[in-house]
């Protein structure tokens, strides 16, 4: 049995007969038992470069050992319990690839690939979910391992490995993560003015879990003006925490019960995952959007109501409970920035069908293309469901300041509002970094005038030398005209074009420490789409652009030696 998607087929229920239920668990301990032998085989190999680097490595090793050891221990009580259980619970969670295989020369694993026999149960990392697991942890610790180092692997590689001109040209350069480097210049210059360096009693004290009145109040006449907000907002329904993740993370836990789900349009950003299942234990029900165009899709990707209405529906059947749909706007990765209609269209299908809907508009300043123009829902004279509808904002994308860790709710509903304010007793901001956010915020000359056009203007050269790259290499990608990053297409370089190849053409940038992200890390349903931030100095974005180009033409290569071996077989 072939399961295309990488994952196993989701129990069957009650209503299920109990031959299909059993066969389901027949296949997965068989899956559990072959990655277990796997592993086993896996661990043996390493012992003897193990014993070769002692004299290199002791301390290293033995914790390597010992992550080894505590993995099969793991592997085998999981089996066992699974066992005893009879999968009621079945596998449901769906996360991220936790990535375990050595950083080893791509080619190899391809050529592995290539010398499977048909026919053969093949096994991916995605079968099962592996993990380094302390026997310190209770259970739910184990799964927030899995989930965090799945989620962060490469990530944290790059944090211990970052490229630096002066000091670690060799280092990863970091194309994956969305972060806006291009006017660090600008910020740094404002956040070291006089207005910046105040100190006072109330800020070195506990603040206000929502978020210091004075911040939640220049935070509302910041979004009432930039959002084009027909009245004045309301400070009492912002609340602000350490990140716009934090926030979203709130709204799942005082929106849902555990189980419960959201609709999220595909691809989408690959931290509300992460997000909605560390503390609520949130689903999230792909959307499945698609690249061709067709009479329903006028453009790639397209968002519809129709689309909407078939997940709702098929949830229901499933016997899901949905409890609302999250967009952004503008759309990460896509870069698709909504119409008014559409907005009003989504907001209408979620009001029919009693969902809220969280709208994440963290980019709504980084729309770079005079020609296209940003609604906010905010916006909006009449919201279809006002109490219902909860809107995300920070200044990490639009002002490059992602190390200050803000994020602000606007929500019309004072139940939401104080509920999710609760979480700031866990996730503040200092009253330090408070008073800096107000002050920046408040300074409207500076950011009309300087630093808005200074940035627009950077993005779009940013932009225009990617896309220009991309046309010459003839690679297809989404132009919009809006975000920090660009929806690119790979597929012409996977062989065959499958979510694996899409895996070892992402090593294959690790291995030449550039970071990309994959579409997999977003579902997107299409193997080959990579996500490419361009918000970059200069000089790093070009020698990242070499990089990429330099394992393209490995990936080519690799075909034709791949080509001229098959040809010599026959």
């Amino acid at each position: 049995m072939s399961h295309q998607s990488g994952t196993f087929p989701a129990p069957c229920g009650q209503k299920a007969c109990q031959v299909l239920k059993d066969r389901n668990i027949c296949i997965q301990v068989l899956v559990m038992i072959q990655h277990l032998q796997r592993r086993v085989d896996e661990h043996l190999k390493q012992l003897p470069t193990t014993r070769q680097r002692l004299h290199l490595a002791k301390q290293k090793q033995a914790q390597s050992t010992h992550e080894q050891e505590a993995l099969l221990d793991h592997l085998i009580r999981q089996m066992v319990n699974f066992l005893k259980s009879r999968a009621t619970g079945g596998l449901e969670q769906q996360v991220s690839l936790l990535s375990l295989e050595c950083r080893g020369n791509v080619r190899s694993a391809q050529r592995a690939q290539s010398s499977r026999q048909p026919g053969q149960l093949v096994l991916q990392w995605s079968d099962i979910e592996p993990a380094f697991v302390s026997h310190d942890l209770s259970n739910r610790g184990s799964e927030i391992c899995v989930l965090y180092h799945s989620s962060f692997q490469d990530y944290n590689a790059y944090q211990g490995d970052k490229y630096q001109e002066d000091k670690n040209t060799l280092g990863f350069i970091n194309l994956g993560t969305s972060e806006n480097k291009l006017c660090i210049d600008l910020i740094t210059e404002r956040l070291g003015q006089s207005d910046m360096n105040c100190i006072e009693d109330v800020l070195l004290q506990y603040p206000d879990w929502r978020g210091q009145p004075f911040l939640r109040e220049e935070v509302a006449r910041f979004l009432t003006y930039y959002c084009k907000a027909p009245a004045q907002l309301d400070p009492e329904n912002v609340v602000v925490l350490n990140g716009c993740c934090s926030v979203f993370s709130a709204l799942a836990m005082v929106l849902c019960d555990p189980g419960e789900a959201f609709l999220v349009p595909t691809p989408f950003y690959g931290g509300f995952a992460f997000s909605s299942h560390l503390y609520a234990k949130v689903e999230l029900l792909p959307v499945h959007l698609e690249s061709k165009i067709t009479e329903a899709n006028t453009h790639p990707f397209q968002l519809t109501v129709d689309k909407l209405e078939h997940t709702l529906l098929q949830a229901r059947f499933m016997d899901k409970k949905v409890r609302g749909l999250v967009l952004t706007n503008p759309q990460n990765p896509l870069g698709d920035v909504y119409s008014r209609e559409s907005l009003k269209e989504y907001l209408e299908f979620a009001k029919r069908n009693d969902l809220h809907v969280i709208i994440d508009e963290i980019y709504m300043l980084s729309v770079f293309d005079e020609s296209i123009t940003f609604h906010s829902v905010l916006s909006m004279e009449r919201l279809p469901d006002p109490n219902r509808t909860h809107v995300i904002w920070g200044t990490s994308k639009d002002f490059g300041i992602s190390g200050f860790r803000f994020g602000a709710l606007y929500t019309h509903s004072k139940e939401v509002a104080s509920a999710v304010g609760s979480f700031g007793y866990l996730h503040s901001i200092s009253g330090i970094t408070q008073h800096k956010l107000c002050q920046l915020l408040r300074d409207r000359e500076w950011i009309d005038t300087i630093y808005l056009p200074t940035n627009h203007f950077r993005l779009q050269k940013a932009h225009a030398y990617i896309t220009n790259t991309l046309q010459s290499l003839r690679i297809p990608f989404l132009c919009r005209g809006s975000g920090l990053y660009i929806w690119i297409n790979l597929k012409k370089y996977l062989n065959p074009c499958t979510f694996e190849e899409e895996r070892l053409l992402h090593r294959r940038f690790l291995d030449n420490k550039l970071m990309l992200s994959c579409g997999k890390a977003y579902m997107c349903k299409e193997p080959g789409w990579f996500r490419l931030v361009f918000a970059d100095r200069p000089l790093r974005l070009k020698l990242a652009i070499l990089r990429f180009c330099e394992v393209l033409e490995e990936q080519k290569q690799d075909w034709k030696e791949k080509q001229l071996a098959d040809a010599m077989k026959e």
